[in-house]
């Protein structure tokens, strides 16, 4: 089966200045989804997408297979991630001179998931034979129990009630937050649809420590601190 890795990492973040490239416990915080892309050795190819000629150079320092140049409208604020996915898709097929039967986007922005999540996903995809699988982590807040909304009338109210209150979290339904950091496609899934949410998607469920989204400066900082308690030995020393 021919696998496609994607990587889309736009120039112009304004959460956190130059974001993708920015250093994060010594290296570009792009380089760990390529790094971890080459070491699950599920991929014929790692492609990177962006609308930076110096991001695309670092992302070939670093083993980016093809370096994919994202049009303009592809890459700003108001533009959704899927159509930028399928154009990295196309033109890695138009380099590669075949089709991918499975594609798999890492978020630049979620270092801090592990190889293992990664094969765990495709092997999801794969054998369950869905359209996509998307990742997550438990939610800390319910839509049934307090996750609350405004009314037409600016009245507070709880997002999805249900026909009986529920007086502990622990009682609603299970719900999660989206964590960004593994989506997988059918190539056929991909190109059809427009939203990553299908009438067979499945979710792969990954623990908070590995579930952090780099969205603000309060977020580099916590991944950056996670990650350097990761690299120390049992003497206490960064490694």
């Amino acid at each position: 089966m021919k696998r496609l890795c994607t990587i889309c990492a736009r120039s112009g973040s304004k959460g956190v200045a130059n974001k993708n490239i920015r250093q994060l416990a010594g290296k570009p915080l792009l380089s760990y989804s390529i790094i971890q892309a080459k070491a699950s050795g599920l991929f014929e190819a790692v492609a990177v997408s962006s609308d930076s000629d110096e991001i695309l150079n670092i992302a070939g320092i670093w083993g980016a297979d093809y370096l994919i140049k994202r049009p303009a409208q592809l890459a700003t604020d108001q533009a959704p991630k899927i159509p930028a996915i399928r154009h990295c898709l196309t033109a890695a097929e138009e380099i590669a001179r075949r089709y991918f039967s499975v594609i798999v986007d890492l978020d630049a922005t979620s270092p801090l998931r592990s190889v293992t999540d990664i094969h765990n996903v495709v092997k999801l995809l794969e054998t369950k034979q869905v359209s996509n699988v998307i990742t997550g982590t438990p939610a800390r807040r319910s839509p049934y129990f307090n996750l609350a909304e405004l009314d037409n009338r600016g009245v507070a109210q709880l997002s999805k009630p249900l026909p009986e209150p529920v007086y502990r979290r622990q009682d609603a339904p299970m719900c999660y937050d989206l964590n960004a950091s593994v989506y997988a496609w059918q190539r056929e899934a991909l190109l059809r649809e427009q939203t990553v949410f299908n009438s067979d998607t499945l979710l792969y469920v990954m623990p908070l420590e590995r579930s952090i989204d780099i969205d603000s400066e309060l977020d580099f900082k916590f991944v950056e601190f996670l990650m350097n308690m990761r690299n120390k030995d049992a003497e206490g020393n960064i490694i």
